[in-house]
């Protein structure tokens, strides 16, 4: 880890919420509402969440799965996602924003018309303005805990007896 934690603080509430109090609960707020509020499909949010998570390398955002209402996607999502080119287990909007994610992270200048064709036909206006609140929030603060090492220093809740 790259920032000193006080004996005894949780690194991520520390940095997240204590550290820069004008804008760290705020961020947290943001980057919260992205997971409470989604209104896109469990495997398509997933999709591109795990592809922006496998771009930054953030250790903790690889590991996390989202639930919804108890459901998660399957175990071997995160290899579909890598592979999301050619893996079968993706339907058109599943890909498209695995797609979506790796060009807006990587290449976001080549996003051309021939790519907004495709998306508009899979997704309303609603969905890409959604869609792309989202990348924006998982490329930001998920470097942000991979550069400052915080993504190691997370326990997800199912690991925590392990820890």
């Amino acid at each position: 880890m790259f920032i000193d934690i006080p004996e005894g603080k949780d690194p991520i509430l520390y940095v997240w919420g204590e550290l820069v109090p004008g804008i760290g609960p705020a961020a947290s707020a943001f980057a919260m509402s992205i997971y409470e509020h989604s209104t896109l499909g469990l495997r398509e949010f997933e999709a591109a969440r795990l592809r922006i998570a496998q771009i930054n390398g953030c250790v903790f955002c690889q590991d996390w799965r989202t639930e919804r209402d108890g459901a998660k996607v399957e175990d071997t999502f995160d290899g579909a996602v890598a592979e999301w080119r050619t893996t079968s287990d993706f339907d058109d909007r599943t890909r498209l924003a695995a797609e979506y994610a790796e060009r807006f992270a990587l290449d976001h200048h080549g996003l051309d018309d021939g790519f907004w064709q495709r998306m508009r036909m899979h997704y309303t206006d609603r969905e890409i303005a959604e869609l792309s609140m989202c990348l924006g929030s998982w490329i930001s603060f998920g470097r942000l805990n991979r550069v400052l090492g915080l993504d190691t220093a997370c326990v997800l809740p199912s690991h925590a007896g392990r820890a």
